[in-house]
């Protein structure tokens, strides 16, 4: 590896941590020189890392530090400072699902960020904390590295007026009850690619699906976010892995006064228990394992998942006043040839039609000739994405 100031990026999940290393010399755009992942971190603690050609670098377990992640981050930044040699880390990013009604851009920690991120833990119970806990472990040992937090409601904070609001008393407005939208992190890389590699289009109506264990869709309009199917919580809008999306406010009080379960229980269930693992009655969150399976139960879950997407994406499209193109990222969206054929399926009255062929493989444009909209197949980045605005904000050179 090259001598070079480097930036490390931290996306945690509530069982895992990505994490990626940039060269901060390569400018704004520079790609990995490793990535990696340490998973099952509640129970048994895997480590293991690769190089930008996606060699394999190291695999570890660490057993003893299961759950515990302030030694899961001295540990991996004890190995990447060993891997890294002379080049010097000068700044750690790290994905912080939910900003709140202030936070609309990637900003320095401080004392009283961390304050405020805490403070936001009830907005998004299953992820800030796991966003928290890497920060404030790094903060306690290694206090002179200088982190930045990257809100991944930010990029919406372009939907207009009418986007964000809900029907409620305007007071609960004022302290925070509204639509924020997730995922941005993703779809500003999105925005990003399409403005360098198909400028026409990103100049139009664009809905990108970015379908994975979470999963959500943005309408985009000249780039901007203008709407989203994510709301207030990370539950809204779609099926997901294990969360219902869109559901009945009265099935919540159904269940806290009919069936007598406590909130927690309630929690629980949406975050847990729902989505296509319960509908598919408990085979899998996994869209690969019901791909897989002849369960009827899980075809169910399938038919669910994708139904709701292409409904999402009427509603989108009005938000927009039409549609000239249409992308899928994330896990599903990039790896599934079968659930992208059956969501355009639905699609045809908004001029989408794919080519099956490019379809299959998946990468780039996929539509057919003469489907009045492209469809896009674009592998999103978002720890790309961390380590750009980590450089733009410390070489603005604001205040620790």
């Amino acid at each position: 590896m090259k001598m070079a100031d480097t930036v490390l990026t931290l996306n945690a999940g509530s069982s895992s941590l990505k994490f990626a290393l940039f060269d901060a010399h390569g400018g704004e755009d520079a790609g990995a020189l490793l990535r990696g992942l340490v998973e099952e971190i509640p129970t048994r603690p895997r480590f293991s890392a690769s190089s930008a050609d996606c060699a394999p670098l190291a695999e570890d377990e660490w057993p003893d530090a299961a759950n515990d992640f302030p030694a899961i981050i001295d540990r991996l930044i004890g190995w990447i400072e060993a891997h890294r040699g002379d080049n010097r880390l000068i700044a750690v990013g790290h994905r912080v699902v939910h900003g709140g009604p202030a936070h609309a851009k990637p900003e320095r920690v401080t004392p009283a960020l961390l304050g405020e991120l805490d403070r936001l833990t009830r907005l998004a119970p299953l992820h800030e904390p796991q966003n928290i806990a890497p920060i404030r472990a790094l903060a306690e040992s290694r206090p002179e590295l200088p982190q930045v937090a990257c809100f991944d409601t930010a990029f919406h904070r372009t939907m207009p007026a009418v986007a964000t609001r809900f029907a409620l008393p305007r007071n609960f407005e004022t302290e925070g009850v509204r639509r924020y939208g997730f995922h941005g992190l993703s779809y500003e890389y999105i925005a990003g690619h399409l403005a360098l590699t198909a400028p026409g289009l990103a100049s139009g109506r664009v809905i990108v699906a970015h379908l994975g264990n979470g999963a959500s869709l943005c309408a985009l309009k000249a780039g901007k976010s203008i709407d989203t199917t994510m709301g207030f919580s990370t539950l809204d809008g779609l099926v997901m892995g294990s969360r219902p999306g869109t559901l009945d406010p009265g099935v919540i009080l159904h269940l806290l006064k009919e069936r007598g379960m406590t909130a927690d229980e309630v929690e629980n269930l949406l975050y847990r228990r729902s989505g296509l693992l319960g509908i598919s009655g408990g085979i899998s969150s996994d869209m690969r394992v019901l791909l897989g399976s002849d369960d009827p139960r899980a075809a169910e879950a399938i038919e669910l998942f994708t139904y709701r997407i292409a409904r999402e994406v009427g509603a989108l499209a009005s938000s927009l006043g039409g549609l000239d193109g249409f992308v899928f990222t994330a896990g599903i969206g990039e790896h599934s040839a079968m659930v992208r054929a059956l969501v355009c399926a639905r699609l045809g009255w908004l001029g989408v039609e794919l080519d099956k062929d490019a379809n299959e493989r998946g990468d780039g444009l996929i539509s057919a000739v003469q489907s009045p909209a492209e469809v896009r197949v674009i592998a999103t980045d978002e720890e790309r994405m961390m380590a750009s605005h980590v450089l733009r904000t410390v070489r603005a050179g604001h205040p620790a």
